[in-house]
């Protein structure tokens, strides 16, 4: 099992998906085609905590949009179908990543929906389901015709990955698809599809950091879900601990209102045990104190990102965590 720092993940998603170099440049060869688009998936892994499936099978619909008035989290709902254990969930995603999502759907997943457009895919496809109109508010459902002209409707909570590939709706020049992550093709990008994503990330970071690092950063979309609990965990002890600033009996108080940090974040990933998210997905601190490990946390320090060496400090104190330090490396 491995897990991988705030800071850990920033590099490999830099290196192995931006297509910098080990000096932090654009590489003269990198095309980044699907840059924007691979980004943003990545960003919204390990932003969320949701599973591949839960997270390559959205549909634009339900993806949460930026807001005028702001706000650091926006919140988003996971269907029934397509979560591992059945039930809806509801995730969090941060501002940026939204705003990734939307710039991928402006720019190349646009285009790419062009393309098909001109070149007829779209029509070519027996199992396309146009949905014409939506209903309902807490149990929406999707009204649709197909090839044939009939008519039906399926429940938003209800539709499975496969059913999800096959919905489009109608755009000004024609059927668009409503899964959101799409090839080069402009069809709708299959799940399994982002292992070979994130594995040619990982050989391009052990190609362009092999000779810095003895340990180039490496990732899977399931390590992004590990990576977000270990994150979530240690940033909700510190926001109990030093911003909160809770006494020992204050913190007994809020458990009891609000759960404490192992059961926020065992809600957020949706598990039914509290063994899972502590033994497996949290094991490399399942038995050290996160509050001797929180204890001065630099708010800011020498430029770097907030809790940086929080998590260094967790990195090097158990085992399976991945963590880079750029001031040692020399790697901008």
């Amino acid at each position: 099992m491995h897990w991988l720092t705030p800071r850990a993940f920033r590099r490999w998603l830099d290196v192995g998906m931006r297509g910098h170099t080990a000096q932090g440049w654009p590489a003269a060869t990198w095309a980044g085609r699907l840059e924007a688009r691979n980004v943003a998936y990545a960003e919204l892994l390990f932003s969320s905590g949701m599973r591949l499936v839960e997270g390559a099978s959205l549909l634009t619909m339900e993806v949460p949009r930026i807001a005028l008035d702001g706000g650091r989290y926006y919140t988003g709902r996971l269907a029934r179908a397509v979560t591992k254990s059945k039930r809806p969930r509801t995730f969090y995603v941060a501002a940026p990543v939204v705003g990734g999502i939307e710039s991928y759907e402006e720019s190349s997943r646009a285009a790419a929906i062009r393309r098909a457009q001109a070149k007829g895919r779209y029509e070519e496809l027996a199992d396309l389901r146009l949905v014409t109109h939506m209903t309902g508010q807490r149990r929406r459902l999707l009204h649709w015709r197909d090839r044939d002209g009939a008519a039906g409707h399926t429940a938003l909570s209800e539709a499975t990955v496969a059913e999800r590939m096959t919905l489009y709706t109608e755009g000004p020049e024609g059927p668009e698809p409503l899964w959101l992550w799409l090839n080069e093709q402009g069809l709708p990008l299959r799940p399994a599809s982002w292992e070979n994503v994130f594995r040619a990330a990982t050989d391009r970071c052990r190609q362009e950091l092999g000779a810095l690092m003895a340990e180039p950063p490496f990732c899977t979309p399931h390590m992004c879900r590990h990576s977000f609990a270990l994150f979530m965990l240690v940033v909700l002890n510190h926001v109990m601990d030093a911003r909160m600033g809770l006494t020992a009996e204050e913190r007994r108080d809020f458990r009891l209102l609000y759960g404490d940090p192992w059961q926020m974040v065992q809600d957020l990933l949706g598990h039914a045990q509290r063994e899972t998210t502590r033994d497996i997905y949290l094991a490399p601190v399942a038995d050290l104190r996160l509050r001797s490990l929180l204890e001065d946390v630099p708010e800011l320090n020498m430029g770097r990102r907030p809790m940086d060496e929080t998590f260094a400090r967790l990195a090097r104190e158990a085992e399976g965590i991945q963590d880079v330090d750029d001031r040692l490396e020399g790697v901008a």
